[in-house]
């Protein structure tokens, strides 16, 4: 296979060849059945809803908390933004981690520290528990959201591992919402100890949950792939191609680690820097394109433009995991590349339109209609991102790159991420008072900027094992060169 025809734009339609594509996805979905896979499956799932119920826990409990603990605005914001700080320690050790110990000795570690995190919240007596198991609980955020992506990648067939990514990823919206709703009916205290059970639904299914076999041969075990995969695959099914793919392209790996070296600085050598441009550049631009902005400060939209928030709220809930199951159906069947591109553009749209309602309120122009079209806007943004540019950018970041630089190309996809969502939140408030529809064009010139480069160098990797991702990715450019 040419590198060109993998970085060329596609000319097809976004459901081109729908029934070769859809026999090919339905040919593989029995592959689903095998019980270690659901049960990795549901473990990866599980931590996706756990994550969304870290994230949902501070907005509907600040009171109660502020009240029983007796604690000022300063001392409940340094517990909400704490959280910021863990992720970015996550970050830090994500790759090194899961390299070292393995993808599933990873995921004890991190639900270890929720465990800790939910509990140290429920029985604080003091501030500093609370910041304590919040820092905890970022600390697992930043290291699982790599980790989960990248597990499933790399124990799912291949023409189902969209799919399969993208609907564990779903559910991060899922536990967000469920949190958000309790917390207006439960004590902050109880919610807690109700947002530990997704982990401990967890630590259980960890016994019989397998290893990845990339990360197995990796790490020179390479007797236990081929078993790995059978169990994963079904006892009855030929795995002796993947296998030999596997174990060849890992050998290749390090034989090419032995000429150019190891450790974390290889990521920067020129063979690389296509993919970790892409990757870095997926990963940032929702929060460039205001992706928290709208999460945390979508109640101030909506009043400022006479919107009832709880319309508001109710609707873009909806539209948001409407378009991430749509999304989930339509990964492994149009491709990655061509979800991308309908989700920036609907971004693009959603941050425009938001933009004009701004400027056609503060112009006193057609009143009637700006409350509608900011509604509009909103949901238009949330269902657009649930569609493909929430899951999707980590589900390339997670296949794009050999194992010998994956961890390394994690931890820096998970700081660049982290980062710019502090840049871009932190800034937002200050842009608003600067201009309200500026500010959303900035959102929307990001967005535009991120469907060129998609359309120019962001391939489609529906179909293709990880191997040849790779080879495609690292066998043309100069070795030995760097980026700097």
């Amino acid at each position: 296979m040419e590198e060109e025809d993998l970085l060329l734009p596609h000319t097809e339609g976004l459901l081109a060849s729908p029934n070769k594509s859809s026999n090919s996805f339905l040919s593989e979905i029995s592959n689903l059945s095998t019980r270690p896979f659901l049960l990795a499956f549901t473990a990866c799932s599980c931590g996706a809803f756990s994550f969304g119920c870290i994230l949902g826990y501070t907005a509907p409990t600040q009171s109660r908390i502020m009240r029983d603990l007796n604690l000022s605005i300063a001392d409940f914001s340094l517990f909400g933004s704490i959280l910021t700080v863990g992720v970015i320690l996550g970050a830090l050790i994500c790759g090194k981690l899961a390299d070292l110990v393995g993808r599933v000795y990873t995921v004890w570690i991190t639900n270890i520290m929720v465990l800790i995190g939910w509990f140290s919240i429920a029985f604080a007596k003091d501030v500093w528990l609370l910041d304590l198991g919040r820092l905890l609980q970022g600390i697992s955020v930043g290291i699982s959201a790599y980790l989960g992506p990248v597990y499933i990648s790399e124990i799912a067939p291949r023409n189902v591992r969209g799919s399969a990514s993208s609907l564990s990823q779903l559910f991060v919206g899922v536990g967000l919402s469920v949190l958000y709703a309790l917390g207006t009916v439960v004590p902050w205290r109880n919610l807690a100890i109700l947002g530990s059970i997704p982990c401990l639904v967890i630590l259980p299914l960890l016994f019989f949950i397998p290893e990845s076999p990339r990360w197995l041969a990796k790490v020179g075990r390479e007797k236990e792939v081929e078993a790995v995969l059978l169990s994963l695959r079904g006892a009855k099914s030929d795995v002796s191609d993947e296998a030999a793919e596997i174990l060849e392209y890992t050998q290749h790996v390090k034989e090419q680690q032995d000429v150019n070296g190891r450790g974390f600085f290889k990521l920067f050598q020129r063979k690389y820097a296509l993919s970790l441009t892409i990757g870095v550049v997926l990963v940032a631009l929702p929060q460039l394109g205001g992706l928290n902005c709208y999460t945390f400060y979508t109640d101030s939209i909506f009043t400022s433009t006479g919107v009832s928030s709880d319309v508001g709220f109710i609707s873009t809930s909806i539209v948001q995991m409407v378009g991430g199951i749509l999304g989930t159906v339509l990964m492994d069947v149009s491709g990655r590349r061509s979800l991308l591109l309908v989700s920036q553009a609907g971004m693009f749209l959603g941050c425009l339109a938001t933009a004009i309602s701004y400027f056609l309120q503060k112009n006193n122009c057609w009143e009637t209609g700006t409350s509608i079209l900011a509604l509009i806007s909103v949901m238009v943004y949330f269902a657009s991102y649930g569609l493909g540019m929430g899951p999707i950018p980590w589900i390339i970041a997670s296949e794009i790159y050999p194992v010998d630089v994956k961890g390394a190309a994690g931890t820096v996809c998970n700081l660049v991420s982290s980062i710019s969502s502090w840049l871009v939140t932190y800034f937002f408030s200050f842009m608003l008072q600067w201009s309200s529809a500026g500010t959303f064009i900035i959102f929307a010139t990001a967005m535009g900027l991120g469907i060129v480069f998609t359309a120019k160098l962001v391939p489609e990797t529906k179909g293709k094992s990880l191997e040849e991702i790779n080879s495609i990715y690292t066998e043309s450019p100069p070795e030995n060169s760097t980026i700097f």
